[in-house]
């Protein structure tokens, strides 16, 4: 009966013992952080498969509108409500998605290429090479960000291009001194230096050695600048710099209606909000990618 009696004590102590990692596991599980991160991912997937299939789901055209429904109020028939033209606000923000996500994707894609190009071969070679390559970028983020976006639109001509273009040269200097300040440490590591002295070519130690250590790093950074991007597109929407009416963005959908905002706040506030929570679940995503590369990185 005592054995009984203590194997009874030891077990209900070991569950005692386990019984709190369970629930810090079941506590972890379901913590607001985890939850928001889940619900950033799902939004940044459905945004980008309705971008992707706008053309083929169940939406009223983006261009086309009925007058007799001018600034209808949300309902069955227009579910974020009609624009001032009659429009479905729900149709434009599904098309302009595909605006602003294009504009993000290339001009990111842009500032990677270019940015991180220039960063790795200053880091790499230094002297000389770095002390242009480091003053020209010092100069480029001289000028107001948003000011140099407006004047190489203006120049250039308001388009999906040139947009593009204008926001990833904006992008070319901060990948620029990230890329260089990791290729300054990776420089000196031993797999570089072995490379170095088993006579490996220039080209083969950047691109097999030194970038493949960069890339965690920048794509953690560029996964943040897509809502930058965004941002900026809309900014240029918002003052006519973007693409052309009748096509939709985000930024020129709440300029176009920003006059009916007392009669009408949906139409205006209803890109807005979509607007917000794509930026806000870009940079949940942005910063859980850039924790766990870190962590990645220490654990090396």
């Amino acid at each position: 009966m005592r054995c009984s009696i203590r194997a009874c004590v030891m077990l209900s102590s070991a569950e005692v013992a386990a019984s709190p990692p369970a629930r810090l596991r079941r506590r972890r599980h379901l913590s607001p952080d985890r939850l928001i991160f889940w619900l950033s991912v799902a939004w940044a997937v459905g945004l980008v498969v309705a971008a992707l299939s706008a053309p083929w789901l169940p939406l009223k055209s983006p261009i086309d509108g009925d007058l007799t429904d001018m600034l209808a109020p949300p309902g069955k028939d227009y579910w974020l409500g009609a624009d001032s033209l009659g429009r479905d606000i729900l149709a434009r923000c599904v098309f302009g998605a595909q605006v602003s996500l294009s504009v993000a994707l290339g001009s990111v894609a842009v500032g990677l290429l270019f940015g991180g190009t220039l960063g790795v071969l200053a880091g790499y070679f230094g002297g000389t090479l770095d002390r242009l390559i480091t003053g020209a970028m010092t100069v480029v983020l001289c000028f107001p960000a948003l000011i140099l976006a407006i004047a190489i639109v203006a120049s250039l001509g308001p388009n999906l291009l040139t947009v593009t273009v204008a926001i990833g040269a904006l992008f070319v200097p901060a990948f620029a001194r990230i890329a260089r300040a990791n290729t300054l440490v990776f420089r000196e590591r031993e797999f570089v230096i072995a490379a170095e002295a088993i006579g490996a070519r220039v080209g083969r130690i950047l691109l097999r050695e030194i970038l493949p250590n960069l890339m965690p790093s920048l794509l953690s950074y560029a996964l943040v600048m897509l809502g930058v991007a965004i941002l900026a597109e809309a900014a240029l929407g918002f003052l006519g710099l973007s693409v052309r009416p009748p096509t939709p963005s985000w930024g020129g959908m709440i300029a176009a209606d920003r006059g009916s905002l007392v009669d009408a706040p949906h139409a205006v506030f209803a890109p807005a909000l979509v607007l917000f929570v794509t930026v806000l679940a870009i940079n949940v995503i942005g910063e859980r990618a850039r924790a766990f590369f870190d962590i990645k990185a220490q654990a090396l």
